[in-house]
């Protein structure tokens, strides 16, 4: 529960840090070392001139000065560490409880595909980095996708086993105890896809666009020619900003009926943390909707100081919270729904 916890931090900074232009303020990987920030005037200076170097700093900050690299520095710097420290707080108690004998053979294959997760993490997040170093002025969108969705799946694994452990607290299911099941692992793949869709409405900056809501410029449907409109036709799902936004609103109506419908079934065949967890997962579907439409029709500026820097900042972070209950519900189903 603590690791998840740091994890949806981790998500809420890395959003922070997006936002605030702050994720190509260190063009360096140091995985030791870096965990120290420049301790003196000298090596601030030198960090400076390090990111002077690369097309953001060229293209969108040429009037930046050493106070407002360091607040940039600042974000980004925590982000990593951050990573530092889940690293820690998950390795250091595993190899404790492991060498004791106090871990159940079935949980720690579990465990090291977490931890192994973790680790491509700390990888693909460089990867990302990179990508925005040489000839961009942003990191590549399906690297942040990418990105963004190892985060919530280490999240949601973390969950998952959690919600594992202790005793069972029987769910009582009338009937459909095995659609009740399905229709819940379903949203929570969904809900996997759309966090890797809105990854790439964030990297695209697919939210400045369209801010109207339900209609995109005037029409439920663009047309197809705007749609489509690159070539080879698949690159439209990751480099049209028109579509992926489309795309970010169907699945969101997807998520929406699916909850609304698993809603229904529980309160209809299921009594107790079945019922309950379906409500639950419903409300968070519905705040996080009304909160996409809100950051969207407000017109969220990607940039540190923006008036509504927050609200988009709390669309990520409900988003994970819907994450989490979608997680949790599903695993209670898999494991405590039974007939009666």
């Amino acid at each position: 529960w603590v690791v998840a916890a740091l994890v949806f931090l981790m998500v809420v900074v890395g959003g922070a840090t997006r936002l605030t232009e702050s994720g190509l303020s260190i063009v360096q990987w140091k995985p030791v070392t870096g965990a120290l920030p420049p301790l003196s005037q000298q090596e601030w200076q030198d960090a400076f001139e390090e990111y002077k170097q690369i097309p953001q700093y060229k293209e969108l900050f040429p009037d930046m000065d050493l106070a407002g690299f360091k607040y940039i520095y600042a974000w980004e710097w925590a982000h990593r560490l951050l990573g530092r420290l889940i690293g820690v707080v998950f390795a250091v108690p595993l190899i404790w409880f492991w060498a004791r004998g106090q871990l159940p053979r079935s949980l720690k294959p579990k465990l090291l595909g977490i931890l192994a997760l973790g680790a491509l993490q700390g990888g693909v997040g460089w990867w990302m980095v990179a990508s925005g170093l040489v000839n961009r002025i942003e990191v590549a969108q399906e690297r942040l996708a990418i990105h963004l969705l190892i985060a919530a799946l280490i999240f949601s694994a973390c969950l998952w086993v959690a919600g594992g452990l202790g005793p069972r607290a029987v769910s009582l299911v009338h009937e459909g105890a095995g659609r009740l099941k399905a229709v819940a692992l379903t949203i929570l793949a969904v809900v996997f896809l759309q966090i890797f869709v809105g990854g790439l409405v964030a990297g695209l900056r697919a939210g400045l666009i369209d801010n109207t809501w339900p209609l995109m410029d005037g029409v439920f449907i663009p047309p197809a020619d705007v749609l489509w409109r690159l070539d080879p036709v698949w690159t439209n799902l990751v480099d049209n900003p028109v579509t992926v936004q489309f795309f970010h609103r169907m699945i969101a109506y997807l998520i929406f009926t699916l909850a609304l419908g698993h809603l229904i079934d529980a309160w209809m065949n299921a009594e107790g943390r079945a019922r309950r967890g379906a409500g639950i997962v419903f409300g968070h579907v519905l705040m996080q909707i009304a909160l996409g439409i809100a950051t969207l029709v407000l017109v969220e500026p990607p940039f540190a100081g923006a008036p509504h820097l927050g609200l988009a900042l709390a669309h990520q972070a409900i988003g994970m919270a819907v994450l989490a209950v979608v997680t949790l519900q599903a695993r209670r189903l898999a494991r405590d729904a039974v007939m009666h």
